[in-house]
């Protein structure tokens, strides 16, 4: 029996590349998707470089599920092989240049705040600066996980 290709990532980055015939579940909708799935067909688990994958597996093998996977390396050692992906012509931006911009954003606002209104909006600048340090060295960005579940990143 043929895997079932899921990809857990957000739309965003599913829109950027997937692989011809993956699912997108992203990670936070797996489990309630999954209950109605056939547990003994096997699955296949696909994210950027595997660690939300292996999540999922984690999750998808405690509820039953015989035989699951995580693509190794993920979409970015899938797309360094030279295999393809498909993209979707109208996309939104990535999460990446969306965290940028919406972090950026964050600083200039609490920075203007904390000059005219009260120098306490700096621990707010201070938290926005916390919070890309620890995405950074985790690679858990809340942000992110944030930004996929606005109306603009999901399919139409």
């Amino acid at each position: 029996m043929d895997p079932r290709w899921i990809d857990v990532r957000e739309y965003p980055e599913f829109a950027g590349g997937h692989i011809a015939g993956s699912e997108l579940t992203p990670l936070g909708t797996l489990a309630e998707a999954s209950a109605a799935w056939e547990r003994a067909q096997p699955v296949m688990l696909v994210c950027r470089s595997g660690r939300r994958a292996e999540e999922a597996r984690r999750l998808l093998a405690s509820r039953g599920f015989l035989s699951v996977e995580v693509l190794a390396g993920g979409i970015e050692a899938w797309r360094e092989q030279g295999k393809p992906l498909v993209s979707i012509a109208r996309r939104p931006w990535s999460l990446e240049r969306q965290v940028r911009i919406a972090a950026g954003s964050l600083v200039l606002l609490t920075l203007v705040l904390a000059a005219a209104v009260s120098r306490y909006f700096l621990l707010a600048t201070a938290a926005v600066g916390a919070g890309l340090v620890f995405a950074g060295i985790s690679d858990i960005c809340m942000m992110a996980s944030l930004l996929g579940r606005m109306p603009w990143n999901r399919r139409s």
